[in-house]
């Protein structure tokens, strides 16, 4: 019961960002923070410093101090926490709060979403996912992790925009003004961008999303491309969400919210507008029994 807590806390975390919401047991508002990724498929530890400092600025922000972490409860909605042992992992770790709650992010946002009650929605940012909640009965479509899943996310299209420049660098393809913008990031250089992609995260793909949707409105054919691709793949997953039986869906995300005229028609009927987000739905989290798996 939210009685026992003073203080609630959402937290909404993905692979670019992690960001805090504390409010009073009322749920008033009163402070947010943002920091680095919170994913914990890139590490447990990563995602729990991420979270603790968002949590740290949002209490400096609001008056209050660590010494009110025992009052708060949290809740979580985390990138890969669909995964269970990633989610054991990070729920062995050692916190301060009188409550930490996990769950992912895409159930985070379709709490949110859709004010606590039933609904679908699909979320595209650095990675992507589809969620319908009925009930206790959830269903959910991708959400896999990049690269072998996250169709329609800023990540899977900034690795086929990678693609793309390596083959016009090969003369291949037309190499368009997006091509050598993502050049000149590498200096020019080919082995740089070899070298950069054995080690790039997610997030590091979904930085030239921006780019691509600024120079498709300059017509870039490549950026173009990259965005009728990624249409095509969001509307996989919406149809895939309606196949299973939902009516309306929410887009959410970066990404998702951007790309509504780029859908056809009869998909565009099909979407609803977000009642909030996914740290209302995280604040939700914090307040019931929201735990992806058993304690």
């Amino acid at each position: 019961m939210t009685e026992a807590f003073r203080y609630l806390v959402g937290v909404d975390g993905g692979g670019t960002s992690c960001r805090a919401r504390l409010c009073d047991a009322r749920g008033k508002v009163l402070a947010e923070a943002r920091t680095g990724s919170a994913n914990i498929l890139l590490g447990a530890d990563i995602a729990m410093a991420s979270i603790r400092e968002a949590i740290a600025i949002a209490t400096a922000q609001a008056g209050l101090s660590e010494q009110n972490y025992g009052e708060m409860a949290v809740g979580l909605a985390l990138a890969g926490a669909e995964q269970r042992k990633a989610w054991y992992d990070f729920m062995a770790q050692p916190h301060p709060f009188a409550r930490l709650t996990l769950n992912t992010d895409g159930y985070g946002a379709c709490l949110g979403a859709w004010g606590g009650q039933d609904g679908a929605i699909f979320i595209a940012g650095t990675g992507s996912v589809g969620l319908l909640r009925r009930g206790k009965n959830v269903t959910v479509v991708g959400g896999r992790e990049f690269p072998i899943s996250d169709q329609g996310s800023g990540a899977v299209m900034g690795l086929r925009l990678i693609q793309q420049v390596l083959l016009s660098v090969d003369g291949i393809v037309p190499q368009t003004e997006l091509a050598r913008l993502v050049l000149a990031h590498f200096d020019h250089d080919v082995d740089a961008i070899v070298e950069w992609s054995k080690t790039a995260h997610p997030c590091d793909y979904g930085q030239f999303s921006p780019e691509i949707f600024r120079l498709a409105e300059d017509n870039d054919a490549l950026a173009v491309t990259m965005l009728q691709q990624t249409a095509a793949d969001i509307e996989m997953w919406l149809n895939a969400l309606i196949a299973h039986g939902a009516d309306r869906i929410c887009l959410m995300g970066g990404i998702a919210e951007r790309m509504g005229p780029w859908l056809t028609p009869a998909i565009q009927r099909r979407l609803a507008t977000p009642q909030g987000d996914a740290m209302d739905g995280a604040i939700l989290i914090a307040q019931g029994d929201h735990n992806l798996y058993p304690l």
